[in-house]
């Protein structure tokens, strides 16, 4: 009887199994190269400070707690927060305008924007400063009447109001653009239906537009919150006795000018890396249930992770010799004994 070709290929021995494919990684000699080359240039840039003879250390440490720099770094603290509140709920006021109907308040606000946005900050510090050569008294009263008084403006218009007056008006122009864009990312589709559900136009706004809109707003007015705290530098050149201020009063006594600087720095970086760590939760606290995919663990739940990591697998080799470290210690002792 003949065999099959069915039966032939029954009895045919089995190919062999393929090799395991051997993945062999690409090598990315560029990014080695480069890296090697950027940590190389930043130790040659930190042993040009440490080991220079002409910045004295031992100073710089002595005046980050000075107390006259502690003053300057409170009032930049204080100029930063109250600059940011006025200018956040200006910036507010004006965004709406630019959304309105209204053709004057549009109008009113695009120049607004355009003034304040075109011009340099320094020059808008040093015009408020100098209001006094334009309006030299401020009057308070009743107009067409003969109630009230005035005041020398020089009074009222100290460094300090001055700075104030500049860096809240600028940023202002700049966050009434960071809210328009935050309220046009809103659906439209929401806000009519609202409406029509019978809810007044400040309602909806405030319950509706806003909550949403915020997701599009943290992100950018926390870096005008960084830029803020730098661009606080500025008033140096009136005086305000801000951080940079103290610091450029000090050194022109001591001509200590890099060992000051590198103080004013220290603290510069130090408050806005607070400031950014801040921004970090806020964003995520915005961000929950914008996106299906879950939240990256922040650096706290990392640290937490790992530490949990560790100690499961601590408890896990001391579980596999079956010896606790007092049981351990124990018959250590016993061996010693006998």
């Amino acid at each position: 009887m003949s065999e099959t070709p069915s039966m032939k290929a029954a009895s045919a021995p089995a190919p062999p199994a393929p090799a395991p494919i051997r993945a062999v990684p690409i090598r990315h000699y560029g990014r080695w190269v480069g890296a090697a080359v950027s940590i190389g240039v930043l130790v040659l840039i930190i042993r040009m400070f440490v080991i220079t003879p002409n910045i004295n250390w031992e100073r710089v440490g002595h005046y980050l707690t000075f107390s006259d720099i502690l003053s300057g770094l409170q009032l930049t603290i204080i100029l930063t927060i109250a600059a940011m509140a006025v200018g956040l709920g200006l910036g507010t006021v004006v965004a709406v305008m630019r959304l309105s109907v209204n053709p004057v308040l549009r109008t009113l606000s695009w120049v607004y924007i355009w003034f304040f946005r075109g011009t340099p900050l320094l020059m808008q510090i040093l015009f408020c400063f100098n209001i006094a050569i334009i309006l030299p008294e401020i009057g308070i009263g009743i107009p067409f009447t003969d109630w009230g008084g005035s005041v020398n403006t020089n009074v009222i218009v100290t460094p300090f109001v001055a700075a104030l007056i500049a860096l809240s008006l600028n940023e202002a122009a700049y966050m009434s653009e960071i809210v328009r864009a935050g309220i046009l990312v809103v659906d439209p589709g929401q806000t009519e239906a609202a409406v029509a559900l019978g809810m007044s136009r400040s309602l909806v706004f405030r319950m509706i537009v806003m909550p949403q809109a915020m997701r599009a707003i943290v992100p950018p007015t926390g870096n005008e919150l960084i830029g803020l705290l730098k661009n606080t530098s500025l008033v140096s050149v009136i005086a305000a006795q801000e951080l940079l201020t103290r610091a450029q009063n000090i050194y022109a006594q001591n001509l200590l000018v890099i060992e000051l600087l590198f103080v004013a720095a220290f603290w510069y970086l130090l408050v806005t890396s607070l400031l950014m760590w801040g921004q970090y939760y806020v964003e995520r606290y915005y961000a929950k249930g914008s996106s299906s995919r879950p939240l990256p663990p922040t650096p706290t739940q990392k640290l937490r992770w790992w530490l949990r990591r560790k100690l499961s697998a601590a408890s896990a080799s001391h579980s596999s010799t079956g010896l606790s470290p007092a049981n351990g210690h124990q018959a250590t002792t016993e061996e010693g004994v006998l």
